[in-house]
């Protein structure tokens, strides 16, 4: 017999022999379709129901989480978590639970997909794979889709739920000698706004710029970053973006002799980064959710309500993600992290096109990846470039260059950009498909971008 997840949450509060419980499960359907050589080669749906139990007891806390479908599953996650909570110490984020009542949504069945949500798509992908074939291009990618379900339950009572669609796709083209590379890609909530015939098309546009091949040393290079890559750094440094992290001197986001910079001006004037859980397009979930605690969260805070953030505002740090317990200590209000991100610059306009055919000579960007921390004071990260960076003079793209490593500071991109586009639905190549895909970015124009040395990478 099917155990609804209501039931799971109910058996894991009623089992537990400690003090107070948690109880957090996810029931979740994805969707998938993958492609190479012009040709789909996979395709499939699977479902999972992962729980996590909290356990109270004293002043300590302790976590288990597992893939349970079954009352006697969930038995044995409790068990385990009860017997470490007994033996654990205090919990620095220590606080009274979250209390509150059951939604009116508790009771309702977990929403599902399936591999129907990609039939305009798949569609599409067969025309485009005969068109490729045909002017001698190489398609390869993916679809992906989920519903998630969460359902959390406490002893104090709550009772919360949040159904979390999550789809992405990305397309990387080729040329028939495999000399040239170029990548499209973006996330959607239903796929409703998804065209294979666009991504298509934007592959064979980028090739065509490939067509001649250009060599460049490493150097600082007038360069425009699409929303993509803008997304790709932006992501890194909200992660970095705790308030316990910044007051223990620690981030970028720490003011020197003690504390954290808030209120000070940080980046340009006009500059917003924020997170808002119903922002149109992004929504996420309204709550906090925490299956451990860490520097940025805390499981005393799950089912916590959250309130649009704005984390620079007009370019002064205003927020940074932390718990209660931390937000005691600073004075300031709590700010647990929120499941998208938005980058809006005042005044802004345009696509990353429009800033290129401002440049007379540069550098324009396609994404980033193997990004990688080098220093935390600064937040000095470094990667490199992939899929297409195209050289531009007089406005025009002229070709495709080689890849470079690359060294710079989000942070510090903030102050120094010259230009910035319109923010639109933007998806990191590094980080969307399996962290954090619900962002908005502008393109930015940054004069004097680090590209530090030559990547022999395609």
């Amino acid at each position: 017999m099917t155990v609804r997840p209501q039931q799971l949450v109910e058996h894991a509060l009623e089992t537990s022999t400690s003090d107070a419980c948690v109880v957090i499960v996810e029931d979740s359907t994805s969707a998938n379709l993958r492609w190479a050589n012009n040709t789909l080669t996979t395709n499939g749906v699977m479902r999972s129901t992962d729980v996590t139990v909290v356990a109270f007891a004293g002043g300590g806390n302790a976590s288990v989480s597992g893939t349970a479908a079954t009352t006697a599953q969930v038995a044995a996650l409790v068990e385990a978590a009860d017997r470490a909570a007994a033996l654990a110490g205090e919990a620095e984020d220590r606080a009274e639970l979250v209390a509150g009542a059951a939604a009116a949504d508790f009771d309702d069945a977990p929403a599902e997909t399936s591999i129907a949500v990609f039939d305009e798509v798949a569609g599409q992908l067969g025309e485009e794979f005969r068109r490729a074939e045909a002017e001698q291009r190489i398609l390869y990618g993916f679809v992906f889709h989920e519903m998630t379900t969460t359902y959390v339950g406490s002893s104090t009572g709550l009772r919360l739920r949040h159904v979390q669609p999550t789809g992405h796709y990305g397309c990387t083209g080729k040329d028939a000698a495999l000399t040239a590379s170029a990548w499209v890609g973006g996330a959607t909530r239903d796929f409703s706004d998804v065209s294979a015939t666009r991504m298509a098309e934007d592959l064979a546009t980028r090739l065509g710029w490939a067509s001649r091949r250009l060599d460049l040393p490493a150097g600082r290079y007038d360069t425009v970053l699409p929303p993509t890559a803008v997304a790709d750094l932006m992501i890194d440094a909200y992660w970095s973006a705790g308030a316990r992290t910044a007051v223990d001197g620690q981030s970028v986001f720490s003011r020197p002799g003690g504390g954290a910079r808030f209120g000070e001006q940080v980046v340009s004037p006009g500059v917003r980064l924020a997170s808002d859980p119903t922002y149109a397009g992004l929504e996420c979930a309204p709550f906090a959710l925490a299956g451990a605690s860490s520097d940025r969260t805390s499981v005393y805070d799950n089912g916590l309500a959250l309130a649009p953030t704005a984390w620079l505002d007009d370019g002064r740090l205003t927020a940074l993600q932390q718990t209660r317990r931390t937000a005691a200590e600073t004075g300031q209000p709590a700010t647990p992290p929120i499941d998208n991100l938005v980058l809006e610059v005042d005044g802004s306009t345009g696509s990353d096109l429009d800033l290129a055919a401002g440049m007379d000579d540069g550098l324009l960007l396609t994404c980033l990846w193997y990004i990688r921390e080098v220093d935390p004071q600064t937040m000095l990260l470094t990667g490199l470039t992939r899929d297409g960076v195209y050289k531009v003079e007089g406005g025009e793209i002229v070709g495709a260059v080689n890849n470079f490593r690359w060294n710079e500071s989000p942070v510090d991109l903030l102050r120094r950009f010259s230009h910035a586009g319109t923010t639109v639905p933007a998806f990191s190549r590094e980080w969307g498909e399996d962290m954090f895909s619900r962002t908005a970015m502008p393109a930015l124009r940054v004069p004097d971008f680090n590209m530090s040395s030559v990547s022999q990478a395609l």
